[in-house]
This record gives C-alpha cells, sequence and structure tokens, in this order.
C-alpha cells in the first residue's frame, strides 16, 4: 500500500476512533494534495467542490476575526476550518462509486466500533456508589453513550452521519446489504443510548429525505421509523422520558436552550454585520445570560445557524447558507441526470444528501458544525456526490 493509502486508512478510522488520528492523518495528507498539485497534469484533473461558498465562509471568518478586537484568540477560534481540507481530499480520493463505497465501508467500521463501545459502556455502567471500572476515562459519565469521543453529542452526531449516509446503499439489497446490515444496527441502537434529542430528530429527518427521493424501501423506512416511535413510548423510563420531553417547553434541556437563544440574539443585535468573532460567545455570553438561565457561561448556544450568525454576523451566516444551497442545488442537478438503472450512483447521491439533512436539523439544538470529530465527518460525506457521477 502507498504513503498515501496507509493516510487515508488512518483518516477513515480515526473519524471513528481517535481525533487525534484522524486530524494527523488529515493534516498530511493536506501537504501531500498540494505536493502533487506540482503537476500541471494534476492540476488540470483536481477537484474543488464548492470552492466559491467555502472561499466565502473563509474570507467573512478571518473578516471577522480581525475585526472582533480579540484578534489573535479569534482567529485561533476560527480554525476549525481548516478541517473543510477533509471534503478536497475526499473528493480527490474517491473519484469513482467504487472507492466511495470502499471509504463507506472503512468508516462503517470505524464508527461500528465506536458504537460497540458505547453499548458496553451503557451496558456495564456502574451503579452510584459501585465500584468503578476501569479504564475511568472509557466509563466516566457512561450513563450516556459516548464511544471514543469525550461527549455522546459527538458520537450522536457521527453515528446519525453514518447511519444516513449507508442507509440508501443498504436498500439495494445486494452483497453491501449482508456486510453492513448488522453493523447499521448496531450503529443506530448506539445512536439511541446516545439519549441525544437532536440527532434522533436529526437521523429522522434525513430517513424522511431517502424516502422522498427514492422509491425502492420507501414504506419501509417510514414504517421503521414509526416503529421507532412507538418503541420510544415503551422503553425504559429514561429513554422515553427524554423522548417525551423533546416538545415539552418546560423541560429543563428545552427551557435552557431558549434562554441561550434569546441571549444570541441579543449578542447579535449589538454587532449585527460581523458579529463578535470565532469564540467570541465564550468571551462575550456571560454580560448577555438572563438572570433566570441555569447556565452563566458557555462557548456557544445550542444552535449552529444562530451560532454562525453571532460570531460571524449576517454576512457569515449569508455565505453558510450559500454553501449548503450550492450542495443541495448540485445533488439535485445529478441526480435528474441520473439514468434510471444507476442505482450505485443514486444511492451515494442520496445518502449525502440525507447525511446533510440530517445534519443542518442536528445543529437546530446543537453547534454540530463546531463539533471538529463531527464536521471532519460530513465535510468528507459532502465530497461523495463528486464520485458519483463524473463532471459534464
Amino acid at each position: 500500500m502507498s504513503v498515501r493509502g496507509v493516510l487515508l486508512a488512518a483518516f477513515v478510522a480515526g473519524l471513528g476512533l481517535s481525533i487525534t488520528l484522524a486530524e494527523t492523518a488529515l493534516a498530511l495528507l493536506t501537504l501531500l494534495l498540494l505536493w502533487r498539485l506540482r503537476d500541471p497534469a494534476f492540476r488540470a484533473a483536481a477537484r474543488w467542490p464548492l470552492w466559491p461558498p467555502v472561499v466565502a465562509l473563509v474570507s467573512v471568518t478571518v473578516l471577522s476575526a480581525l475585526l472582533s478586537g480579540h484578534t489573535l484568540t479569534s482567529l485561533a477560534s476560527g480554525k476549525s476550518l481548516l478541517l473543510v481540507t477533509a471534503l478536497y481530499v475526499m473528493a480527490d480520493a474517491a473519484r469513482e462509486p467504487v472507492a466511495a463505497e470502499r471509504f463507506l465501508l472503512g468508516l462503517s467500521a470505524a464508527a461500528t466500533v465506536a458504537a460497540v463501545v458505547g453499548l458496553l459502556q451503557v451496558g456495564l455502567c456502574p451503579v452510584p456508589g459501585g465500584p468503578a471500572l476501569s479504564p475511568r476515562w472509557l466509563y466516566h459519565r457512561c450513563d450516556r453513550a459516548h464511544g471514543f469521543f469525550s461527549i455522546y453529542m459527538t458520537l450522536a452526531g457521527v453515528l446519525s452521519l453514518v447511519l444516513l449516509a449507508t442507509l440508501p446503499r443498504l436498500l439495494t439489497g445486494d452483497s453491501y446489504l449482508r456486510r453492513l446490515a448488522m453493523p447499521w444496527l448496531l450503529m443506530l441502537w448506539s445512536l439511541i443510548v446516545t439519549y441525544t434529542r437532536g440527532a434522533w430528530i436529526g437521523f429522522a429527518a434525513g430517513v424522511l429525505t431517502v424516502a422522498a427521493t427514492i422509491r425502492r424501501g420507501r414504506w419501509l423506512l417510514v414504517a421503521g421509523l414509526i416503529a421507532l416511535a412507538t418503541a420510544g413510548l415503551v422503553a425504559p423510563p429514561e429513554l422515553r422520558h427524554r423522548f417525551l420531553s423533546m416538545t415539552d417547553p418546560e423541560e429543563a434541556g428545552v427551557r435552557e436552550r431558549v434562554y441561550m437563544w434569546k441571549s444570541g440574539f441579543a449578542m447579535w443585535r449589538d454587532r449585527p454585520l460581523l458579529g463578535v468573532g470565532p469564540g467570541g460567545v465564550k468571551r462575550e455570553y456571560p454580560r448577555y445570560a438572563l438572570p433566570e438561565a441555569f447556565k452563566k457561561q458557555t462557548g456557544h448556544v445550542h444552535n449552529t445557524p444562530l451560532q454562525i450568525l453571532v460570531e460571524r454576523g449576517v454576512l457569515g451566516l449569508a455565505a453558510w447558507l450559500w454553501l449548503w444551497a450550492a450542495f443541495f442545488a448540485e445533488v439535485i442537478r445529478r441526480l435528474r441526470g441520473l439514468p434510471a438503472d444507476a442505482w450505485r450512483e443514486r444511492a451515494l447521491l442520496v445518502g449525502a444528501l440525507a447525511a446533510v439533512v440530517g445534519f443542518l436539523v442536528g445543529g437546530l439544538s446543537e453547534y454540530n458544525f463546531g463539533d471538529s470529530e463531527v464536521v471532519m465527518v460530513a465535510w468528507a460525506i459532502m465530497a461523495l456526490p463528486w464520485a458519483a457521477t463524473r463532471e459534464q
């Protein structure tokens, strides 16, 4: 295997197992990509998906940081946008449907390992006052599955993306189904026991996207969602409470989010054009926290569009929305150009579409765009439409 192949394998494994491994491999792959650009033939064949909105978002982020009054700390906080290189690394690595499917299989394998670890965490979690289990990092806050990640919301975000990206391919009913059916169910089970309601809702939105886009298995998907919702009504007490409280405005988590959103809008009104700068919510929030709010300090306002608006202003939100609008327009254009029998390509396109829908819907109650582990997976999956069909 070539050096590039080893780095790609390490990157895919790291997406489910280790952020340090994933970021290190991504940095080296990015340097390798830049080195290969010396070749005129490679430059001519290089793919740069969505580069206009990406450049716009990066430019506004840098400008916001420079004018924030806290330039160095804001620039440091905005460095997470460098993870967009995952989009271009994968666009280069997965140029054909077969390569894209290998990527999804590898990603599913890594996510399945994280899911199984999460299930073991919850299943073996010590009762209060009972003997502690080792290693301590694995069983810290183990009432909710978090796998190898520091928090359950990250595992939920990664699992939701992988589940949705692979779901259309499962519906084809070939060898891919036999290889992935059991891991897919394990990942779904682990997603449930993260108890992360935003990821649940995002997953449901992604499943409905698949059902609305392809005919094969459409009613099976709807029936599956109904079965999951019904199971939530008769689940063990804690799980049932998490499910039923999603729409309860008086539930503590929902109420605290509403307070954060009100404070976020207050911050934005003071600096509407370019915001308070990347990372500015953590710095400014104590001054805007409502008296009735429980949390008087936070790094994000539990809503991705609002976080972008607060920290990058109207210009930043416009660039961010342009990015997703351009992605959806490109996927829809490619879907319309596919012949009826191109089931493999259609599955890749619809899977990427569903994953991004789930990511965006989940981001309405979490700042998943600022979660490095989750957003790296999102960027990588967003490259799949360029593998599904050739450029016209």
